[in-house]
């Protein structure tokens, strides 16, 4: 079975009051169980989707960190948590994911071919200037 993580009682005391309160619409599920899943997911860095079971429906976990995310919260729950806000300043790009197609470098004969009669304006050109 996979480890579970679960937000200890002094940290559930900690970051209690900076959740929302008197939100209009559906009631809530345990906040708790939820932060922890979020906790979870954020640590172990696996899909959403494959959410252990223990922490409810992995759509619940994914909208409510989703939601959580554009109103803000986060930034101040991670504070209260660890003393910074997990704000980095920089991005790095892993480019081992991009992809391109075999045909992209080129045409045949080399990366550019031009006809002869463009060359021979491009020439004109060059030497006008």
């Amino acid at each position: 079975m996979k480890k579970l993580y679960w937000l200890s009682d002094t940290e559930w005391v900690r970051i209690e009051p900076l959740l929302p309160r008197g939100r209009r619409g559906a009631h809530r599920v345990d906040d708790r169980r939820v932060i922890s899943g979020i906790m979870h997911m954020l640590h172990s860095g696996a899909r959403w989707r494959d959410c252990p079971v223990a922490y409810g429906p992995y759509t619940t976990i994914y909208n409510r960190f989703n939601r959580w995310s554009r109103q803000g919260l986060w930034t101040g729950i991670f504070y209260t948590l660890t003393g910074s806000t997990g704000t980095v300043g920089t991005v790095a790009v892993d480019s081992t994911h991009i992809k391109a197609h075999r045909s992209a470098a080129g045409a045949k004969g080399g990366p550019f071919t031009m006809p002869s009669d463009v060359r021979a304006v491009a020439a004109r050109q060059r030497s006008t200037r």
